[in-house]
Formats: structure tokens, C-alpha cells, sequence
């Protein structure tokens, strides 16, 4: 790629000198964490096994280097060529499992990327002792749990079932959102309580957090690779504790995600739950994994479903509207706060409003309530903003406006072998009709105040 310059990380051993130029030094020091957040102090009821710890030290190396690495160096601002190389116990089961790797990051961050593995001896590496449990409170399932709609709603829904174990929800914290996932998770357990029988809940929260700045390097904030770090910490846990499945809940309609216009293809459009993601991750758990009497399989348990009916699905389970309306959707959260009053007056608005996913969500609450009473930064339909800052709008129309077929739904990604694409097409069809029915509506819908 003419003009975009190597990037060399080298994830060091615990107390390994660090390597020779070309290559940076990556460690955990780069994740912003309490202690309690560190890998090696997990409140899991066991150990993983030798692969899931080299699963969640390969993630964390990716994410670390695609923080460290700005898409703005590239010459064309975006397709970046970064070569990794990370210390894991299983060096030749990772080769076989490489061709998976580079073609699932590649997928989900756009860029070309090589890496390597070194052996690392397990004995070197610090154990926690697992905390003892009730029977009651070993995990049957996992699930991931941002504090977002789609998480939120499998999570009512599996914490309400009649299972004697616990269900374990995994969050990756974010900074500044904090508050919102730890309300949103009160909101599920209070769901819980209800039951004639409480199923337990318990939940891991990770930090996703790095300082690029310690590394000294320019931090980049598209963060494409988040995907991966979040799935293999819930596989990495779901191994502990000897659970076969992960559960990844998004709708279907954002999961495949097909491009409004040529110019959001590829890895543009997020592409972390997509099918053809999780076909590959699944398949480097596979590799690694070999005859492991702890396997895990990733799965996506809302494929089949548009927003709307993700939505309806957290009605349906028992959940108050205002609880919907919490959570956290937007793919470009505002920094600002809205005019007007003291700090304690103005609360930070969680969702621009503006972006795919907010466009999304409302149609997904409009359909599910009549309604959106979320409070969002600014409406698309706004005569007063500019065409900068209504782009994303204007070409949903467009994309409304003409049809959708299965060659749209790979003309930047493919299927895996197992998909049934008239299945996912179907699913897309549904949510274009909810997304229709918000733009006939636009003018009506609740605007923040």
C-alpha cells in the first residue's frame, strides 16, 4: 500500500526486556483499569483453559495496536498495515488458525494485518485463585451486556427463565457510560427479583480502555476491533466456567449492516456481529481449542429479528419503556451537554440522533411503542442543520428508495457457508419497513426538547 508506513507491536511476557526497533512494546499497562479489572483478577468460578487465555491475550493485543495505530498516517486515511506479534502457549495450533484471524480483522477494521506468535510458557503466567461459589451460582449461560437495547433485551429475557443457574453478563466498561450500563443491569436484576423464582445474576466488567499516549502513540478512536476484544472476553469466561455458548445479542438489521451507499462499504459499516465474523471466530476457537474438553461456540441469538422486534421482544419480557429509552444505541455519542442551568441541570444526552444506529433505534422504538421518547441531541429532519450533519438521513432515503437484494448483501462482505441468505434478507426487509415508517412519521416523532 504506496505511501502506509508499517506498524511493528511486540505484546511483551510479563518482565521480558523490551524488543528491538522497528518493533513498540504492547503490555496491559496500556488498558486504563482498577485492579479489580485486570485479567488475572476475574471473579470466575474457574480457570480458563491454556486457548481461552491466548484468545483473550491476542484480542487485547489487536485492540491495543488499533489504538495505537491512526487510520490518518495511511494514504488514504483509513486502510492501515500493522504486524503483530503476540506470545501465546499454542504457537502452532494460532499458524493454523491464522488465515481466520487475518481474514476476521481485516473484515471488521479494514486493514491488512500480519501476525505472528512466540511460545509462552503457562507457568509464567499469574493465576487468580477462582472465588467458590453456590451451585445456585455457576453460570449455565453467557452474554454479552453493553448497556445497549439489543443486550439489554436478551438479558430480560434470560433472566426470567426457569434455569436453577446463574446467568453470567459480561460489559466491557465504557468511560463516562458507566452510570447508564450499571443502571441498565439494576433494571434487569429488579426484573429478576420479581419472579416467583429468581434466576441469580452475576456479571464481569472489564475495561476496553487504552492509553495510546503511554505507548506513545497517537491514539485512534475508530475502534473497529472492539468486537473482538468484547467476544473473546465472554468466551474467555464462558471456558472458565465450562459453558459451550456465547451468547453476542444484536438484531439482525444492524448485525449484517449492508451499506447505505458505496462509499460506507467494508469495514465503514461495523461489521462485529456480522455473519461472517462470527463464522470465523468460531472457527479460530475451533483451531485453538483442538480436542479441549471446554469448547465454545459464539452465536448470535437475535439474527432473525429487526430492532423493532428486538424491542418488542424487551416489552414483551417485562420491561418499562423508560428502561428502552436508557439505554445506549449511538454510534457517536455528543461530548457536549445541552445549554443552560449548572453542571447537575444538564445531563449529557447520550445519542446525536443523527448516526445509522440512532436512526435505527428510533424506528425500533416506533415500532415496538408508537413512540421514541429518547432525548437525542438533534433531529435529521431539522430544517437548521447542515447537509454535513443530515448525510447520514439523506442517504437512508436513498437507500429506501431503491431495492434490496442478496447481491447488495454481499457486495462488500461475504456469507459464510451456513448462512440462508433469503432468511437474512427477509430480516432487512423488516427493518426497512420500520425504517420507512419513521421517515413517514419524522415531522411527528418526539423531539428532544
Amino acid at each position: 500500500m504506496t505511501g502506509t508506513p508499517v506498524r511493528h507491536f511486540w505484546l511483551s511476557h510479563p518482565d521480558a526486556p523490551p524488543p528491538d526497533p522497528p518493533w513498540r512494546p504492547l503490555s496491559d499497562a496500556l488498558y486504563w483499569e482498577s485492579p479489580a479489572r485486570a485479567p488475572d483478577r476475574r471473579e470466575l468460578f474457574g480457570h480458563a483453559p491454556d486457548w481461552a487465555d491466548d484468545l483473550q491475550r491476542v484480542a487485547r493485543a489487536v485492540f491495543a495496536a488499533d489504538r495505537c495505530t491512526p487510520r490518518k498516517a495511511a494514504f488514504d486515511h483509513w486502510t492501515r498495515h500493522i504486524r503483530l506479534s503476540v506470545p501465546v502457549v499454542t504457537p502452532d495450533a494460532w499458524s493454523r488458525a491464522l488465515p481466520h484471524l487475518t481474514t476476521l480483522l481485516g473484515t471488521v477494521t479494514g486493514d491488512r494485518w500480519e501476525v505472528e506468535f512466540r511460545p509462552f510458557h503457562a507457568d509464567e503466567r499469574p493465576r487468580a485463585r477462582p472465588l467458590p461459589f453456590g451451585p445456585e451460582e455457576y453460570a449455565h449461560e453467557v452474554a454479552l451486556f453493553s448497556g445497549g437495547l439489543d443486550s439489554l433485551g436478551w438479558a430480560a429475557r434470560r433472566a426470567t427463565a426457569s434455569d436453577p443457574g446463574a446467568l453470567l453478563l459480561i460489559t466491557l466498561g465504557e468511560r463516562n457510560f458507566e452510570p447508564l450500563q450499571d443502571a441498565v443491569y439494576e433494571a434487569v436484576r429488579l426484573r429478576a427479583r420479581r419472579e416467583r423464582f429468581p434466576r441469580h445474576l452475576r456479571r464481569l466488567v472489564q475495561s476496553q480502555s487504552v492509553r495510546p499516549k503511554a505507548a506513545g502513540a497517537v491514539p485512534e478512536l475508530t475502534t473497529r476491533s472492539r468486537g473482538l476484544l468484547y467476544a473473546a472476553t465472554a468466551v474467555h469466561a464462558a471456558a472458565a466456567e465450562r459453558v459451550p455458548v456465547v451468547h453476542v445479542p444484536e438484531n439482525g438489521q444492524l448485525a449484517l449492516n449492508p451499506p447505505l451507499s458505496a462509499a460506507r462499504s467494508g469495514a465503514c459499516s461495523t461489521r462485529s456481529v456480522h455473519p461472517w465474523t462470527l463464522h470465523h471466530l468460531n472457527q479460530i476457537i475451533e483451531e485453538v481449542a483442538g480436542s479441549s474438553p471446554s469448547p465454545v461456540r459464539v452465536v448470535n441469538p437475535f439474527a432473525g429479528l429487526t430492532k423493532g422486534e428486538v424491542c418488542a421482544a424487551a416489552r414483551d419480557a417485562g420491561l418499562d419503556q423508560s428502561v428502552l429509552e436508557a439505554t445506549l444505541s449511538c454510534g457517536a455519542p455528543p461530548a457536549r451537554r445541552p445549554p443552560g442551568g449548572g453542571r447537575a441541570a444538564r445531563p449529557r444526552l447520550n445519542h446525536c440522533g443523527l448516526c445509522f444506529p440512532c436512526l435505527v433505534r428510533r424506528s425500533g422504538m416506533l415500532y415496538a411503542y408508537g413512540e421514541d421518547r429518547t432525548p437525542y441531541a438533534a433531529d435529521p429532519w431539522d430544517p437548521s442543520l447542515t447537509p454535513e450533519r443530515t448525510a447520514h438521513w439523506r442517504a437512508l432515503q436513498r437507500w429506501l428508495d431503491r431495492p434490496c437484494t442478496v447481491l447488495d448483501l454481499v457486495a462488500d462482505t461475504p456469507l459464510p457457508p451456513c448462512a440462508r441468505p433469503a432468511e437474512l434478507l427477509a430480516v432487512v426487509d423488516r427493518g426497512r419497513d420500520e425504517l420507512r415508517a419513521l421517515v413517514a412519521r419524522a415531522p411527528g416523532v418526539r423531539r428532544s426538547a
